[in-house]
């Protein structure tokens, strides 16, 4: 009979270290309002303007099923609007709202003290390096 291996799974320690980032940056945005994942959407659309909800969704490596369920409480709270394409009806553009930049302003001091805090942790660098090898390794 096979014994479990004794070497630690790089899946499961990878996905304890994301959950626990996403708590700590989740913890610091609370007086914002915003999950790091809103932040991060609301962030992408001001980098790239109105954006259609499929492209959107692969820019921020979301299922675009998942992506909409983002969405929906952004666009409750005003901060992003849904509208019909121009050259396609069908099609779901997202248009980040002054409301939602108004919320990328006031959430930005509380993201960059996450941020500092976890560079104090782990340098930046290596977090860059492991995304980086792991996005080329897929």
């Amino acid at each position: 009979m096979d014994h479990p291996s004794t070497e630690p799974c790089t899946c499961s320690a990878l996905r304890r270290a994301t959950r626990a980032v996403t708590t700590a940056y989740d913890a610091a945005l609370r007086p914002s309002g915003l999950r790091v994942t809103q932040f991060a959407i609301l962030r992408l659309l001001d980098r790239l303007g109105p954006t259609p909800v499929t492209r959107l969704a692969a820019e921020a490596a979301l299922e675009r099923t998942t992506m909409a369920r983002n969405l929906d409480p952004l666009e409750r709270r005003g901060l992003v609007r849904i509208a019909a394409g121009e050259a396609d009806a069908r099609e779901r553009v997202v248009v980040l709202t002054e409301p939602g930049r108004a919320a990328i302003a006031a959430a930005m001091p509380h993201w960059r003290a996450a941020q500092a805090r976890i560079a104090a942790r782990v340098e930046p660098g290596a977090v860059a390096a492991l995304a980086e090898a792991l996005i080329a390794a897929s």
